[in-house]
């Protein structure tokens, strides 16, 4: 029942699947819900599943075989935002004064365990607070959504059995580990605990034991948590004595097809090129790789990101995020606000974006299969489109860019159908 017509989910990270980051609005998609007799049946199936994989049988029956279904679980992950949300609206609403001051504050008040972290583990004590601040808003909102119920309710979904069914027994494993009271194993719908929002897999492998008490509470435990952060972050892959990126400033007439994350060349390219660093020194000779990132178009502010930046997608894929951890970060550590201020820019529906993908496809500037999301093959697309009609190909859809490409799709058609009249 479970698998027939699930789908592997292969995110194993984090946060990394909640919600689109570059979403706003939401619209909910009511689906069906389970009758109590098939819910009572997948369970069971479940306690099967858990017990297999060594499950202790006294959790398998009192904790899952009480657990409950919450319909409203199933409707959060059917959650299709309507509005794709513009990176000046993403980033505004999460590197805010407020945000960095607290920062700021809890660096310095937790400055000693954080210098022994750095120390460590090699990630720099302003990233983890950035981390913290962005997932919990420095733990003031860990979710409070049953743990169990939401596990066991997604596992008994068609849409991503198999991934949280996986997600369900490493929460049941953590129960028995850490001896946690189920009533207080709360967090995200989707199954996402504690500070650093770790889900159950990444709680078994990467969470520590920070504060020396036999227990890694990622709940009621600051040191836990950050301890937990480093060393997630460490087993990703963090580069210690490199940054995430920078902002950087653009010469005049640039050729924006050098954007974009597929485009990795050394800061010695970048150089030549005429990009400045934000106080308008050179970025100097060096074959560090870097990629350049202009989120809100040529209108916006461009950031030049190294390794550590996919580090940091890692824990959550999406750029608009990294940019404001990295961000975030530099500004607890001290650093200005962005030099370039951020536009204001259209916002469109997916149904919109799903019509300028098609007619993109139609045009043949192939961006794969239309889904409403700005992602790099749109984005490399819009470019591509851009400098074919000798437009600033930054891979942004400004208004005249979709009326530009409406325009050449009705000339296409028009030429189509004269063809086809003078046969």
């Amino acid at each position: 029942m479970l698998n027939t017509y699930s789908k592997a989910f292969r995110l194993v990270f984090p946060l990394s699947f909640l919600l689109l980051p570059s979403m706003a609005s939401a619209a909910i998609t009511v689906e069906k819900a389970l009758t109590e007799d098939e819910f009572k049946a997948c369970r069971s199936e479940l306690q099967s599943k858990a017990r297999n994989a060594g499950v202790k049988e006294n959790i398998v029956k009192d904790v899952l075989g009480q657990s409950q279904y919450t319909a409203k679980v199933v409707k959060y992950d059917r959650n299709q935002p309507e509005f794709v949300q513009t990176f000046p609206s993403y980033f505004g609403k999460r590197v805010t004064d407020w945000r960095v001051n607290k920062g700021r504050q809890l660096y310095h008040e937790h400055k000693p365990m954080l210098d022994k972290l750095t120390e460590q583990y090699g990630v720099p004590a302003h990233y983890l607070v950035a981390f913290w601040g962005l997932e919990t808003n420095f733990g003031s909102y860990k979710g409070k959504m049953p743990i169990i119920d939401s596990l066991t309710t997604l596992a008994c979904d068609p849409r991503r059995s198999s991934f949280f069914t996986k997600e369900l027994i490493q929460a049941l494993h953590l129960i028995d580990r850490e001896s946690i009271v189920v009533e207080d194993m709360v967090g995200s719908w989707a199954g996402a605990m504690g500070h650093t929002q770790f889900m159950p897999s990444a709680y078994m492998k990467y969470a520590v034991d920070g504060d020396g008490d036999g227990k890694a509470d990622l709940w009621n435990s600051i040191p836990d948590a950050l301890t937990s952060a480093a060393n997630f972050l460490n087993n990703l892959g963090w580069h210690t004595g490199y940054r995430w990126g920078r902002e950087v400033m653009l010469p005049e007439n640039f050729d924006y097809q050098f954007t974009g994350k597929d485009q990795l060349y050394p800061l010695t390219f970048w150089d030549e090129k005429g990009l400045l660093k934000i106080d308008g020194s050179a970025l100097g000779q060096s074959d560090i790789k870097a990629s350049l990132l202009v989120p809100a178009g040529h209108k916006g502010p461009a950031f030049l990101v190294y390794d550590n930046f996919d580090v940091i997608m890692k824990w959550n894929r999406s750029e608009f995020y990294a940019i404001a951890v990295g961000h975030l970060a530099d500004r607890i550590a001290g650093q200005t606000k962005l030099s370039k201020p951020l536009p204001e820019l259209p916002t469109y529906t997916r149904s919109q974006l799903k019509g300028l993908q098609s007619d993109l496809n139609e045009l043949g500037f192939n961006v794969g299969k239309p889904d409403g999301i700005m992602g790099p093959a749109t984005r490399k697309g819009i470019r591509n489109f851009q400098t074919s009609v000798n437009l600033t190909a930054d891979g942004f859809p400004y208004s005249d860019v979709l009326q530009a490409v409406k325009k050449a799709v009705e000339v296409k058609a028009t030429a189509s159908n004269s063809g086809s009249d003078a046969e």
